[in-house]
C-alpha cells in the first residue's frame, strides 16, 4: 500500500538531512496518515480510509465526507474515493428528483 492520503493526494516528499558540516544525505518526508472510518450521510453507511490528518481537519471543516467529496478535485481523490464520490453525486441528485416531484 502507497503512503498516499485517499482524499488530498499528499505523497512522501524527498529531500535533505543537512548537518552541522552542511554534509547532505537523502531522507524522506512521510505525510502524517491515520486508518479512518467516515460516515457518508447521502449513503448512509461507514468507509473506512486512509488519509492525513490534515484531510481529516479538512473533511470536518467542510461539513463531513460527502460535502469535502462533492467539493473535491476528482484526479487528486484515490479510485475508491473516486467511486465513492460517483455514488453520493448519483444518490443525491436521485434525492434532488424525489423531493421535486
Amino acid at each position: 500500500m502507497s503512503r498516499m492520503c485517499e482524499l488530498t493526494g499528499k505523497a512522501v516528499l524527498t529531500g535533505n538531512n543537512v548537518s552541522h558540516a552542511n554534509n547532505k544525505t537523502k531522507r524522506r518526508f512521510l505525510p502524517n496518515l491515520c486508518q479512518v472510518t467516515l460516515i457518508s450521510d447521502a449513503l448512509g453507511q461507514r468507509y473506512r480510509l486512509r488519509v492525513s490528518a490534515a484531510a481529516l481537519r479538512s473533511v470536518e471543516h467542510r461539513g463531513g465526507l460527502d460535502a469535502f467529496l462533492l467539493k473535491a478535485n476528482e484526479g487528486e481523490l484515490s479510485m475508491r474515493a473516486r467511486l465513492l464520490r460517483r455514488q453520493i453525486v448519483k444518490k443525491t441528485a436521485e434525492a434532488a428528483v424525489a423531493a421535486a416531484a
